[in-house]
């Protein structure tokens, strides 16, 4: 009952609220789902799943989902032709315990592959890009998602004291800070890229309702063709 109301939506549970909560560090106002605990990016992704991809047709797929979010791991789980593969590199819940520099699956297993906020915390990010187009069918599609917070992106794999690394990138796990220049490291792994904007998935009134951040970017590739 405390948040009950209708200003606010969450496309991944479809439920209402008449707010979101808190979140991050800084705190971010009114971006958490208060019920499967999604934030902008992940609505954003779910909208993009369903209004722009074949995920939800019902046809035979393989998906890998690396580091799965439990909102998403739920909805996917039960979809209809869905093949779905869990993996991480510590979470012990999920179906495979995997290196994503060294994936253990053969080339052109998956038709989908989802994987956000991952890269920033992997020090060779440019063979994970690799390992993941690898894997993709030559059909197959994917979206992998890191947060675009620098003009360029910087990284420094001298840097391993916790508290240099959230000054310079934001977080003590994390490697290194996008730039938009992060499509140039996808295209080199061998990707086609588009880069999908909020404006181009969402109207004003839907982006201030289910609180998305107007600046994100959706990064869905393919296999380049050679």
């Amino acid at each position: 009952m405390r948040y009950a109301g209708t200003k606010r939506y969450c496309r991944v549970c479809e439920r209402r609220a008449s707010a979101f909560l808190p979140f991050g560090m800084p705190v971010r106002e009114d971006v958490r789902c208060p019920f499967c605990g999604s934030l902008e990016r992940h609505r954003l992704v779910w909208r993009f799943f369903e209004d722009h991809t074949d995920l939800f047709d019902g046809r035979p797929k393989r998906m890998l989902h690396v580091a799965p979010e439990a909102s998403f791991e739920q909805r996917f789980r039960r979809l209809a032709g869905l093949d779905y593969t869990t993996a991480d590199l510590l979470d012990p819940n999920v179906m495979v315990q995997m290196d994503l520099t060294d994936i253990p699956f053969s080339d052109g297993t998956f038709d989908v592959i989802y994987c956000s906020h991952v890269l920033e915390h992997v020090p060779d990010d440019r063979q994970a890009m690799r390992e993941l187009r690898r894997v993709l069918a030559p059909a197959g599609w994917a979206v992998i998602q890191v947060p675009i917070t620098a003009p360029e992106t910087i990284e420094d794999p001298t840097i391993t004291d916790p508290q240099e690394r959230i000054r310079l990138f934001g977080q003590d796990d994390h490697v290194r800070r996008y730039g938009p220049d992060y499509s140039d490291r996808l295209r080199e792994a061998g990707f086609a890229v588009d880069e999908i904007q909020v404006a181009d998935l969402a109207p004003a009134s839907a982006i201030e309702r289910e609180r998305l951040d107007a600046d994100e970017t959706v990064f869905r590739v393919t296999r380049a063709v050679s």
